[in-house]
């Protein structure tokens, strides 16, 4: 087996809705890679944090927690990988929107970012990796062979969000999401550590107005011309 810094990888970045996850696990079983979703590692974090009654606004307690949390996938055939954090399904708490701004809030803490790389860096083995995040690209696989960086307009995403929270069951407004969407594109690309924005070597792709099948296959031909 080669050594796992010599495996390829393939880094997917977006901002909030753009189909990164949807995409990534797709580009990733027909690769037959691996796939790190690094959205739910800070997700998984915030969770805990919520758990524990932390405040995010505390350094040094949400450092140590970002430390001490315990993450896994469990992959299932033909359904959503399910993550386990400190022994306990969260995966559908993961997904709320409470979820994300919590992920968003960690994520400008440079000592929990720090916390996490040894941990992404470590989903990297053969026979590939397809990395799903904000910085894979510019930050955790800087040397990636295959980057791309996904994007759509805020009303789009907004809309394929509202689609998802909606058949959850959940109740949320097209324009609170908006709003929320375009107050955290606004958080990611402004913040001071790993700001939100393409490798100068990556693909751009605009899902905007596209189906699922195209972009898998404008993602693919990136890794497979």
């Amino acid at each position: 087996m080669p050594h796992a810094s010599s495996a390829p990888v393939l880094t997917i970045d977006g901002p909030s809705g753009s189909g990164k996850g949807t995409i990534s696990a797709l580009v990733a079983q027909r690769l037959g890679w691996h796939l790190l979703d690094s959205g739910a590692l800070y997700r998984a974090v915030g969770y805990a944090a919520g758990v524990e009654g932390l405040d995010l606004s505390d350094v040094e307690a949400v450092t140590r927690c970002a430390q001490t949390t315990r993450i896994q996938f469990r992959a299932q055939k033909g359904a959503e990988t399910r993550v386990i954090v400190n022994g306990h399904d969260a995966t559908d708490e993961l997904r709320t929107e409470t979820a994300g701004a919590a992920a968003s809030a960690i994520a400008s803490v440079p000592s929990v970012r720090q916390a996490l790389v040894s941990l992404q860096l470590g989903f990297r083995k053969a026979p590939g990796l397809v990395a799903d995040g904000r910085d894979m690209g510019t930050v955790i696989f800087p040397d990636a062979a295959f980057k791309v960086f996904l994007t759509a307009s805020a009303a789009e995403r907004a809309k394929r969000r509202y689609k998802q929270l909606k058949e959850k069951g959940l109740g949320v407004t097209l324009s609170g999401l908006q709003r929320e969407i375009e107050a955290r594109d606004s958080r990611d690309a402004s913040r001071a550590v790993a700001p939100l924005k393409p490798a100068a070597d990556a693909v751009l792709v605009d899902t905007t107005g596209m189906g699922i099948d195209e972009v898998v296959a404008k993602v693919l031909a990136v890794v497979q011309p």
